[in-house]
């Protein structure tokens, strides 16, 4: 049978068309199959012979899933980063929130290690979960809603994570990164140093070693705060022993600061990053305004008032900035919180520049200061401006990336592991500037003290000789009289010269001014009225023969006075200078006015003729009386005055209402009653003198 091969069949025909197809597929058939990616495996050659850096790279992903806690995850598309240095310095700058880090681990052990295997992790940023192989090992700080954590200028120890048999496996951390607050730069984020793994001895003699390299890092810093902490208690103590005096309280409230901070950021407790920030700020506030109000008062600024009234302003904003501050920190980072806290954050700025005004003022005023003050200004203004400086530069650099801040904050020199920045040396040095200058202060005031001390004492000598130990008696009166100075020393002065033809010149008055200076004007005033009252037995002769004895004498000062002469029939007269008229039975007794004691050489005085019956009351006081104050503020006043002597009372009945009613100045009260027929005259002192 013949076939014909020329024109083939047409099933055959349709398979000569997919022949191509056929071989291709064969050919892909052939082919070697393409295997998937697979993750960097890293050896630990030599375990149980240390411990071991796990120094990269990492896998890393930003974002957040659980699933890629699992060890079989395919992590080979993920990015690299080295474990040494925060993803912000590895292409991820200012990023926070979940980021995710994965390390697959082969452990070839070396004969007879121990097959206990540990994690030694320094530091993350800022909270973190530990996973082993899918399995949660340990943790630090707690993740949103809720979240805790430590703040990123704390040296916390190093955490150790029990990991379990020595096996291979994958370590995976789940890391949160707090949002950046102003002085933050952008280079925060998950690892700043490397995590190492090893057996237990090894492990723990690494923490150790990080633990010891931190105390040498730190012990200047724990000196420092020692040392503020002597002056604190210090300052308080000094407070306490005189509260009027508040220079050490200030001096207390600047040196607080340092160790609050050592104990909230370097002691290790288990504080919150936002728990720390939210007590850092007041105390940041109360440490600037101590050294405003120290330098208000020892470089002598105080004397300008607009210039103490803006300060004591800036003081209180400064406070309520670092209470609302540190309230911020607490919530939740929004929106209209972050703009608060970049409001504040200028405010507070702005207000750091004080001290260097503050210094600047007193150079241009030229104000006249010790060597302490001096040695105070110049480490104030250097400090300040260090510290002006950095703020500046720190705040957003985030966004700037300036480098000079590194650089202001660069070590200057080591000492015993100590780095000492040149704030640091700045910030040493005054205090111990403040303590020289208040410890200069104080000495001065106690000398001061001890002067004005003395200057009273004389004062009270010379005033118990003036202030009559007795009075005379007065036929046909009885007389009372009370003296309560409200200081140890008075400017009160009243004396009651007897008179040839019977009767008595009855002087009452105040003289201005306090201490030594008012006892000798009293000293010299009474002089002169025993030696007037020898001369002339009228009121308004008497006092024109003091106030040319005390013109030009009293140096800008002043005396009031009342001069009244009663004779026995109840008959006298009275004249006033610039002085509270008497009261009589209740009644003000009204008198020509006239210039006090002392200001005009020529003035000229009058007096009103007068009759006592019997049973009237005539009273004599000073201003003091008259204006007692109480504690709301309220005055004596004429009500309470007249309704006292209405009823007739005594000095000393009188004196004692006005000083329970709330003493603001010298009292002195002197008072006559005229008696009836067959009554025997009587006389009653009372002198109070402080």
């Amino acid at each position: 049978m013949l076939l014909d091969m020329n024109f083939p069949s047409r099933p055959l025909a349709r398979m000569r068309g997919l022949l191509p197809l056929v071989f291709i597929s064969m050919a892909l058939a052939i082919q070697p199959t393409a295997k998937a990616a697979s993750p960097v495996e890293h050896v630990l050659e030599g375990f149980g012979r240390g411990t071991i850096a796990l120094d990269g790279p990492w896998q890393f992903q930003l974002g957040d899933d659980v699933r890629w806690a699992a060890p079989d995850f395919n992590d080979a598309g993920w990015e690299k980063l080295t474990a040494d240095k925060p993803w912000g310095l590895q292409g991820h700058p200012a990023v926070t929130g979940f980021g995710w880090y994965r390390y697959h681990i082969v452990v070839r052990p070396d004969p007879g290690a121990p097959s206990q295997l540990e994690l030694l992790i320094p530091r993350i940023s800022d909270a973190y979960e530990v996973y082993w192989n899918g399995r949660l090992v340990g943790t630090e700080g707690r993740f949103p809603p809720r979240p805790r954590w430590y703040v990123s200028n704390q040296q916390r120890p190093a955490n150790i994570f029990d990991l379990g048999a020595a096996m291979d496996g994958v370590v995976a951390i789940r890391v949160w990164k707090a949002p950046l607050f102003s002085y933050d730069d952008a280079s925060a984020g998950g690892f700043r140093d490397l995590p190492v793994v090893g057996n237990e001895v090894d492990i723990a003699a690494r923490r150790g070693w990080l633990d010891f390299r931190w105390l040498s890092q730190n012990q200047f810093r724990f000196a420092e705060a020692l040392l503020y902490f002597i002056v604190v208690l210090v300052g308080f103590f000094l407070w306490i022993r005189n509260p009027r005096e508040t220079l050490p309280l200030w001096m207390a409230g600047f040196a607080a600061e340092v160790p609050a901070a050592v104990l909230l950021d370097q002691l290790r407790l288990p504080i919150s990053g936002v728990a720390t920030i939210a007590w850092q700020q007041p105390m940041f506030a109360i440490q600037d305004l101590s050294l405003w109000l120290l330098l208000l008062r020892l470089l002598h600024l105080s004397e300008n008032r607009r210039l103490a009234r803006f300060v004591q302003i800036a003081a209180w904003v400064s406070f309520a900035e670092g209470i609302l501050d540190g309230i911020l920190t607490t919530l939740p980072y929004k929106g209209w919180v972050v703009a608060s806290d970049w409001f504040l954050t200028v405010l507070v700025s702005l207000l750091e520049f004080l001290p260097v005004m503050l210094v600047a003022w007193a150079v241009i005023a030229r104000k006249r200061l010790s060597p302490s003050r001096w040695l105070l200004a110049a480490t104030a203004f250097l400090a300040g401006g260090i510290n002006d400086v950095s703020i500046i530069v720190e705040q957003g650099r985030q966004w700037t990336q300036w480098s000079f801040y590194d650089k202001l904050t660069a070590p200057m020199f080591v000492v015993g592991g100590s780095a000492i920045t040149p704030l640091a040396l700045a910030e040493a040095m005054l205090i111990f500037a403040i303590v020289y200058a208040v410890y200069d202060y104080t000495t001065e005031e106690r000398r001061r003290r001890d002067r004005q001390g003395q200057e009273i004492r004389n004062a009270q000598e010379l005033q118990q000789v003036l202030v009559p130990n007795a009075l005379p008696e007065m036929p046909g009166f009885a007389l009372t009289s009370a003296y309560r100075p409200a200081q140890e020393v008075g400017g009160d002065f009243f004396q009651v010269v007897p008179l040839a033809a019977g009767g008595a010149m009855v002087v009452l008055g105040d003289v201005s001014g306090k201490g030594l200076p008012a006892a000798m004007t009293v000293a010299l005033v009474i002089g002169a009225i025993r030696t007037l009252a020898e001369f002339t037995s009228s009121p308004a002769e008497m006092l024109q023969g003091l106030n040319r004895r005390l013109f030009g004498r009293l140096h800008g000062g002043f005396a009031t006075c009342v001069a009244l002469r009663v004779d026995r029939d109840g008959t006298g007269a009275v004249a006033c200078a610039g002085h509270p008229a008497p009261f009589l039975n209740g009644r003000e007794l009204q008198l020509p006015g006239a210039l006090p004691l002392g200001i005009g050489a020529m003035a000229e005085y009058e007096e009103i003729r007068l009759h006592l019956e019997p049973a009237d009351h005539l009273a004599l006081y000073t201003d003091g009386l008259l204006e007692a104050r109480n504690e709301k503020g309220d005055l004596y006043g004429f009500d309470r005055l007249q309704t006292l002597f209405e009823r007739g009372a005594g000095a000393d009945v009188a004196t004692e209402d006005a000083v329970s009613f709330g003493q603001d100045d010298d009292i002195t009260v002197l008072t006559l009653t005229r008696l009836r027929a067959g009554e025997q005259a009587s006389v009653t002192q009372v002198a109070a003198l402080v």
